[in-house]
């Protein structure tokens, strides 16, 4: 049974700093390329940043040089740091795992709120 289980979600003043992590199981962890995806009211699902199995980053233009996406295989979790966090950042954001010729997973989500 696969599962994408995120943690650190939160409330956080504009211009604060934020982890998330999530923790994965059931797949092979270090071949799948991660990713966290971010879903705010009224709006399509984005892509934030992704890793892929070789470690190599990509994010989306609103968020570099805030973010960084990491992961390590040993513990199978992928980590988001964000930092200088902004209103417009508040969304449900979502873990997410793709390998080719595989399924794709999603985790549940975990809130996080920027506001004063």
């Amino acid at each position: 049974q696969v599962q994408l289980v995120e943690s650190g979600g939160g409330l956080v003043q504009p211009g604060g700093s934020l982890g998330l992590s999530c923790a994965a199981s059931g797949i092979f962890f270090r071949f799948y390329t991660m990713a966290w995806y971010r879903q705010a009211p009224g709006n399509e699902r984005e892509l934030v940043a992704e890793i892929t199995s070789g470690g190599m980053p990509n994010y989306a233009d609103s968020v570099k040089g805030r973010f960084t996406i990491s992961r390590d295989n040993a513990k199978k979790m992928v980590y988001l740091q964000m930092s200088s966090l902004m209103p417009g950042d508040t969304a449900v954001y979502y873990c997410y795992a793709r390998r080719v010729g595989e399924n794709v997973y999603w985790g549940q989500g975990t809130q996080v709120t920027v506001s004063s």
